[in-house]
């Protein structure tokens, strides 16, 4: 797509068209919208949905470790050694999926946060804003009563005031704006990225499995072949395992104003990068297992040192 303009409106969401929403209910919620200044209502509401979402995700990382311990309860009810044991070390890959989304989930609360930054501080800009319209619409009104009031002075003494505090509240909220929002979605987009990598880690590992389950047909009466993969099926586990330990992220730096400020070296932002100051590793997901002897039991016990680990509730508002 060639890009004609920067500001081309089929590269905005703005531009897209929502069917219509149904009907609003109030809620407890609702009304803590209201109560919010308008400057920082927006925001507000997106950290809301935003909690709404992380709770989403949270969800679905505790149902992914359940249905992986179906499926290795399944897979030992079929009497099929190769399907109780791929089945089995399968269900650990899918609670590891499960396990990091969690981790990712968690980043995103940290990502919230940073969000709120701004929200507080639009916040706190709004009664400034509210306090110099004020005073402008008063030596409006008294200009068109009475213009030649004593009062117009001590008002227009009191606009410069309220300007000026304005003034430095306004560059403030700018600031903070700005260096927040990066900030914000460095740790939101490395989490993506963290997320989407470590889960492709498991997936081809998991694809490895199947390879190792001999669907060749058999004949009425034939007895199959001993299942003999078992080390090999464990050795997929190790060699998971041993790659998610060995990730590192490998992103650009996002540098800000205070890593500016501070003075730190374009070499030292991208080692911050690449573990401190984006999402990346914020939280990191315990290791799937230190030794793998038994892949169910660490479905059985996920509390277990090395196991998996239960999902964190939902963060409140």
């Amino acid at each position: 797509m060639k890009l004609t303009s920067p500001r081309n409106r089929t590269l905005s969401i703005r531009s897209r068209k929502e069917p219509p929403a149904n009907r609003h209910r109030f809620s407890m919620s609702t009304f803590r919208g209201i109560q919010q200044p308008e400057l920082s209502r927006k925001l507000s509401r997106l950290i809301k949905s935003e909690n709404t979402a992380i709770g989403a995700h949270e969800a679905a990382g505790r149902e992914r470790v359940s249905i992986a311990s179906q499926l290795s309860e399944w897979g030992e009810s079929t009497d099929d050694d190769a399907i109780s044991d791929i089945s089995d070390k399968l269900g650990v890959m899918l609670a590891e999926m499960g396990e990091q989304e969690d981790v990712y989930a968690q980043n995103l609360e940290d990502y919230r946060g940073v969000l709120k930054q701004i929200r507080n501080m639009e916040a706190s800009v709004q009664p400034s804003r509210d306090q110099r319209h004020k005073v402008t619409d008063e030596i409006a009104k008294l200009k068109y009563k009475d213009p030649t009031s004593a009062r117009l002075v001590t008002l227009e003494h009191e606009l410069v005031r309220a300007e000026a505090q304005n003034l430095v509240a306004e560059a403030q909220l700018s600031n903070t704006t700005r260096q927040k929002l990066k900030e914000a979605f460095d740790i939101h987009l490395a989490a993506v990225v963290e997320r989407a990598e470590k889960q492709i880690i498991l997936a081809r590992h998991a694809r490895r499995l199947l390879n190792l389950v001999d669907d060749s047909p058999v004949v009425p009466g034939d007895a199959r072949h001993a299942y003999e993969n078992e080390p090999e099926a464990r050795q997929v586990l190790e060699d998971a395992e041993s790659d998610l330990r060995s990730w590192v992220p490998t992103l650009d730096p996002i540098p800000t104003s205070d890593a500016r400020a501070n003075g730190v070296a374009d070499n030292d932002l991208e080692s911050l990068t690449n573990g401190t100051t984006s999402g990346v590793n914020r939280h990191s997901s315990a290791p799937m297992t230190d030794d793998v002897p038994s892949a169910r039991k660490q479905l059985e016990e996920p509390q277990s040192s090395g196991g998996l680990q239960s999902a964190a509730e939902p963060v409140p508002y």
